[in-house]
């Protein structure tokens, strides 16, 4: 008789690969989120010729604070101190709200979706729909 193992790695859409290593996108927003002034992070991957995939990372900032260039590098350089120099972070963008479902269920799908310029599929259970025409904006 052989034994057989198996081992769940999440869903296809939560998990990035990085140059041949394979990492979940909740430990890169577990890592932005360290960040204090950081409320809710959600993270895709992009494709890359070089390294298949890089990080872009959408994040939605507490209270009155203000995106700018030094927190953009801030963040990128705590994900890269936590989870080592093979994760690359892109891009990030502030947004005013992260794209959910009615639930609060981040909807990472519509993010990859507009940032590869594919199709959006059903978007019927998205809370606030002008989130997708803010995607669309820092996009363009």
């Amino acid at each position: 008789m052989r034994m057989v193992t198996f081992g769940f790695w999440g869903r296809v859409d939560e998990v990035i690969k990085i140059s041949y290593h394979r990492i979940g996108t909740v430990e890169i927003e577990s890592a932005l989120l360290q960040n204090p002034t950081v409320a809710e992070a959600a993270v895709v991957g992009r494709p890359d010729p070089l390294r298949g995939e890089t990080t872009v990372a959408f994040v939605f900032l507490k209270g009155r604070i203000q995106p700018n260039d030094a927190l953009k590098q801030a963040l990128k350089e705590l994900v890269r101190k936590t989870l080592g120099p093979i994760v690359i972070i892109s891009d990030v963008y502030f947004l005013s709200k992260l794209p959910q479902t009615r639930s609060g269920k981040i909807m990472r799908r519509v993010i990859k979706a507009i940032i590869t310029n594919e199709p959006l599929g059903d978007c019927s259970t998205i809370e606030d729909e002008t989130l997708i025409e803010e995607l669309n904006l820092w996009m363009a």
